[in-house]
Formats: C-alpha cells, sequence, structure tokens
C-alpha cells in the first residue's frame, strides 16, 4: 500500500465539510449546550467562553491559568463552563452546539474527535490565526503540534498531553521480590503478575485494565503493537488478523478466574487505592494518583521489544469553532498562547502530570528542578522519543474508540470468543469505513 498520510487524506478532499457528514460529529442534534456569556460588554472588555471537561480534574489549575491570563490582559475576561466529565460528554455538547449561535470561543478536543470538527469546517485553522496575532508556534513539541496537521492547517494547539505510562505499586513489588521497574515484554508481566497475585489478599488484583470509558482502547494500543497486533495500516483494518486475534488472546488470559487483572470502572482511583498493584493510565492522572496513594509509586515506560514505538501519544488539544467571528478567534488564540507558553506548560505538568507542550520547557529553572526532585514526571517525557502516531481506525474513523473499548469489555468481562468477537468488530467499522471515510478518498 502506497504512504497515505493525514496531510494528502485531508488534500484529496480538499476539506470539504459539504461533502462528508460524520455520525459522530456532524452537528445533528437539536439539544441546546449552555455555553454562557459569549458576548462583548458595554465597557469594551471581551468575555471569552472556555468549554472544559477539566482533564486530569484541573479544573482549580485551569482557574489559576484564567487568573494569570486576565492579569496581563484586562480587557479579555475567561468564563470556563464545565463541558462534560470526560472528552466524549464535551464533543458530543460542542457538536450539539454547532446547529445554533450559541457556542463557545475555545474547546477542548481529544485525540479521537477533533478530526471530524476538521473534516467538516467547523474549527478554525489556528496556524494561520497564529500568524495573524504574531504567535511564534514553533516551540511546541514537533510531534505534538504535528498530531493536528492535516492538508496545510493545523487545528488544535496542543493542551493536556498525554501518553499511557505503566504505573506500580512499589510495595508489592517489593514483597513479591521484583526488581524495581516496570516489565520490559508483556511476558515478563505475566510471570510477575503471578507472583503479585499470590501476595495479595481479597479482591486484589496485581493489574487493572481500564474499561471503555476509560480509555481501554488507547491504553492497550500500545501492548497490541508491542505483541504484533494493530487496530489497522492506515485504512486497511487489523481487527481480525491472526497478529491482532493473537494479541487479544493475550489480553483475555490476564483476566477471568485464573488470572491477575481485572477491569476497573476507575483505574486511577483503583489503583491509589491499592486494589490494583499495577495498572496503564494517562500521564495526566499522574498528580491524582501521587496525592492519593498511600504507598511508593513507581512509573516506567510501556515495553518497547520490537523497537518500533510501543506507546501511542493521546490527550487533547484546544480548538477554536470557525464560526465566530474573527475578533474572538484572535482574542481565543492569544489565550491559547499564553496558557500554553513554556512558563504555564511547566506549571500545567507540574499540577495535572500532563506533558509540557513546548520543547524549552525543560529550561525552565523551576521546571528542571522539578524533575529532579520529582523522578516520575519525568518518565513521560524519556518515553516521548518512543512514542508512535495512534492507528487510523481509532482515532479517524467515528465512533470506532468506543467500539474497540467496548469489544475488549465484552471479552475480559463476559468472556466472549475473542476470534468473534473480533470479526463482527471489524465488520462493524468496516462499514463506517466504507460509508462515511472511503468515498472521499
Amino acid at each position: 500500500m502506497s504512504q497515505f498520510t493525514r496531510r494528502n487524506f485531508l488534500a484529496l478532499m480538499g476539506l470539504s465539510g459539504a461533502s462528508v457528514t460524520l455520525a459522530a460529529c456532524a452537528g445533528t442534534s437539536s439539544t441546546t449546550a449552555d455555553s454562557g456569556t459569549t458576548s462583548d460588554s458595554p465597557s469594551g472588555t471581551t468575555t471569552l467562553t472556555w468549554w472544559s471537561n477539566h482533564p486530569g480534574k484541573s479544573k482549580d489549575v485551569e482557574l489559576e491559568l484564567i487568573k494569570r491570563f486576565e492579569a496581563e490582559n484586562p480587557d479579555v475576561k475567561i468564563n470556563l463552563v464545565d463541558g462534560g466529565k470526560n472528552y466524549e460528554e464535551l464533543a458530543q455538547k460542542f457538536n450539539a452546539a454547532l446547529t445554533g449561535t450559541d457556542l463557545p470561543d475555545i474547546v477542548v478536543l481529544s485525540d479521537v474527535w477533533w478530526f471530524n470538527f476538521a473534516l467538516n469546517k467547523q474549527i478554525s485553522p489556528v496556524n494561520e490565526l497564529a500568524e495573524k496575532a504574531g504567535i511564534d508556534t514553533s516551540s511546541y513539541v514537533t510531534s505534538l503540534y504535528e498530531d493536528y496537521h492535516l492538508g496545510d492547517s493545523y487545528y488544535a494547539m496542543p493542551f493536556a498531553r498525554s501518553t499511557p505510562l505503566f504505573y506500580y505499586n512499589k510495595d508489592e513489588w517489593s514483597k513479591a521480590g521484583l526488581p524495581d521497574r516496570g516489565p520490559e515484554t508483556w511476558a515478563e508481566m505475566d510471570e510477575w503478575g503471578k507472583k503479585i497475585q499470590a501476595n495479595l489478599d481479597g479482591n486484589k488484583k496485581a493489574h487493572a485494565w481500564g474499561n471503555a470509558t476509560d480509555y481501554l482502547a488507547w491504553t492497550f494500543e500500545g501492548p497490541m503493537w508491542t505483541l504484533g497486533g494493530a487496530y489497522s495500516n492506515e485504512w486497511d483494518l487489523k481487527f481480525n488478523d491472526p497478529a491482532t486475534i493473537k494479541a487479544v488472546e493475550w489480553l483475555k488470559s490476564t483476566a477471568g478466574d485464573n488470572g491477575y487483572a481485572v477491569v476497573s470502572n476507575n483505574i486511577a482511583q483503583d489503583f491509589a487505592a491499592g486494589i490494583a498493584a499495577s495498572a496503564i493510565c494517562s500521564t495526566g492522572d499522574l498528580s491524582g494518583i501521587l496525592q492519593d496513594a498511600t504507598f511508593e509509586v513507581g512509573t516506567a515506560a510501556l515495553p518497547n521489544p520490537l523497537g518500533t514505538g510501543g506507546c501511542p501519544t493521546g490527550g487533547a488539544g484546544l480548538a477554536i469553532p470557525a464560526s465566530i467571528s474573527e475578533e474572538r478567534k484572535l482574542a481565543a488564540v492569544k489565550f491559547i498562547d499564553f496558557i500554553t507558553n513554556t512558563t504555564n506548560t511547566g506549571y500545567w505538568s507540574r499540577e495535572v502530570g500532563y506533558m509540557p507542550v513546548r520543547s524549552n520547557a525543560s529550561e525552565d529553572t523551576e521546571q528542571k528542578k522539578f524533575l529532579e526532585e520529582n523522578p516520575n514526571y519525568q518518565t513521560a517525557i524519556d518515553q516521548l522519543p518512543h512514542t508512535r502516531s495512534q492507528d487510523y481506525a481509532r482515532v479517524f474513523i467515528p465512533g470506532a474508540d468506543t467500539r474497540i473499548g467496548g469489544a475488549f469489555e465484552k471479552i475480559l468481562i463476559q468472556g466472549a470468543d475473542v476470534t468473534e468477537t473480533m470479526n463482527e468488530l471489524q465488520k462493524d467499522v468496516q462499514a463506517i469505513y466504507d460509508v462515511q471515510i472511503k468515498p472521499n478518498l
């Protein structure tokens, strides 16, 4: 198959929102979104509305960033609105608002949602706005900024960017006689999981997987690659490929009556509570876990024995609706630039756990000192060169993320047959691709 990049995909389609209607982001709902005020006041002060799901329980940190911005920009006020408890709820709220005029000025969009809004020309090219506002985007971490590059434009700026990390309970590791590190392969994790499980009491488990809502499709993507499988090779779906089936069979083997793992409905909370001795969670969970855990927490990169990248990038960026006024767009892009600048991305990272999105953040004196004193935060930065972009099937095909996670849940919780479930997943996602994506290639 010839190389088919995100850039030439959009170039071929000409970013034609008129010819593409994606069910997940078509703006067809009649629900009215409560966006709060976005109008300019008589005094000349502009009030911008920011919709956020507060990634990583970050509302207080977001409010501090707003306070800093308003102190330097007294003519602009920011109204922070709860957009939903997760990325999905926020995207659906934004989707509903697109049928009317009550839109936010800034919206958090995750790795699986921004693409469809860009495809339908419902969010603005932020690089064009940055140029008009005299903003230099060159200091963004290249791989994180490039994730939003479609056609000739960029459709979001990196904000709550994350990777999965392997979290482990150092006390339980020590009791099991294990080295103070994460597993280097999942075969090694099998060996370790059994040792850990033998020392645990009650309903505790050696490992926890997230559920579909907690992005199991994302957190298992790295193990899937490590085990030789994939969700897709560009647009060629691989859900029922023998290598993928084998990887999911391994996933199933970790759970059940004879396994050492369980599906958690709140994976970060269960790990911090000691219910699970290890877990794959987002870097965005780090601060909360360190605050809540009563044991010493260890973090490690995901195994990468094949050398092809064992960890996906993820998280969310900040986007600007296409249909608001040019003046509001320029004010919004200035706000985004400010809260993601070198100083503030370092503050955000230290307080919440997400990766700094500026390449020069490590040069900041306060950030450098913090990383030396808190090595768990350094793990994600060290892992960044070993990450890879996600499979098209998860991030570009509408609804695929929840379908993948749901299939894994069915296999892990209900003990469903792997081949049958993955064949069904292949059929369902292929149908979406055939109707909504393929005709535009």
